[in-house]
């Protein structure tokens, strides 16, 4: 993985992308109600995406930690089936609705605010969770990658071009291997020849 510092301005170049969207979103018909993912409207989903910076703000406690949880360990939590969808739909509805009137002043407030924190912490700080302590260093990286999947998916809904910045997206990219590499033996042949140009999946696969 990036070393701190990078991830850190990762985060804060994935954030920041983020509220740039939430900008252009804003001038993009048909608004905010209009269908982006699954259940969730445009605002739905930027509610949802806002959840992963103020998760860093609302778990970061300014004390060391000595947890030994790598990235990957938070996936195979959410994975074990801790983490229920319509839980998942509805956090994200209400944290849209939070948001208030003006969805781009909200963002770049919180993005603001996220990026003070961050800047000012080490890397053993303590990320409590409420399925576990990490470091902000193993943390980070899956609120980067949430940032910027989701980012893709406000863009995509919208029809908006416009590449990811370097940075976040090499980060992404990271924890996408990590997950890739953790995947059951089994998929291995399927999810080898796929991403070596190969073969093709016939079916819609997701390492999350």
């Amino acid at each position: 993985m990036h070393d701190f510092a990078s991830s850190r301005s990762a985060f804060i170049g994935a954030a920041t992308w983020f509220a740039d969207t939430v900008a252009e979103l804003d001038l993009t018909p048909p608004g905010w109600e209009a269908a982006a993912l699954g259940v969730w409207s445009r605002r739905d989903l930027v509610g949802h995406t806002s959840r992963a910076l103020l998760t860093v703000e609302d778990y970061l406690r300014l004390e060391p930690s000595s947890s030994t949880l790598e990235t990957i360990d938070y996936y195979r939590v959410v994975r074990s089936g801790r983490a229920d969808p319509d839980d998942v739909a509805e956090r994200g509805r209400r944290a849209g609705v939070d948001l208030g009137p003006s969805l781009p002043e909200a963002v770049r407030s919180i993005v603001d605010r996220a990026a003070d924190l961050i800047i000012r912490q080490p890397a053993d700080a303590l990320v409590s969770t409420p399925v576990g302590d990490w470091t902000l260093a193993t943390y980070l990286p899956t609120r980067i990658f949430e940032l910027v999947v989701h980012t893709l998916d406000l863009r995509r809904a919208a029809g908006l071009d416009g590449d990811i910045p370097a940075g976040p997206s090499r980060a992404a990219l990271e924890v996408l291997g990590i997950l890739v590499a953790d995947s059951r033996p089994e998929e291995a042949p399927a999810l080898l020849t796929t991403l070596t140009g190969r073969s093709v999946m016939t079916t819609i696969y997701s390492v999350l």
